[in-house]
């Protein structure tokens, strides 16, 4: 099993930034595809922003602009860099990894934003 675990998030106002870590406790150039997933209060967890080995990405419609995912396979480490924060970014954000048929996620990070 591969334990992931996040961290970077707080309380930040309306524009601010933040920087999401992922941690593996292995490599991650192994890992098929990486993600960032968030759940908003009363809502249903979605795919925020992807990453595959590769380094191909995707993102979000609502975070297109303002996020951008990346890794850094020296560290095990995936980022997410979040610029212009809205309080609709409020939630818990979750680090995704797919290695084979194991899909690991971490314990997540809180993300609040104050308008």
């Amino acid at each position: 099993q591969v334990q992931l675990v996040e961290s970077g998030g707080g309380l930040v106002q309306a524009g601010e930034r933040l920087r999401l870590s992922c941690t593996a406790s292995r490599s991650i150039f192994r890992f098929n595809s990486m993600a960032w997933y968030r759940q908003a209060p009363g809502k249903q967890r979605e795919l925020v922003a992807a990453i595959t080995s590769g380094g191909s990405t995707n993102y979000a419609d609502s975070v297109k602009g303002r996020f951008t995912i990346s890794k850094d396979d020296a560290k095990n480490t995936m980022y997410l860099q979040m610029n212009g924060l809205k309080s609709e970014d409020t939630g818990v954000y979750y680090c995704n990894g797919v290695w084979g048929d194991m899909n690991c996620w971490g314990q997540g990070t809180r993300v609040t934003v104050s308008s």
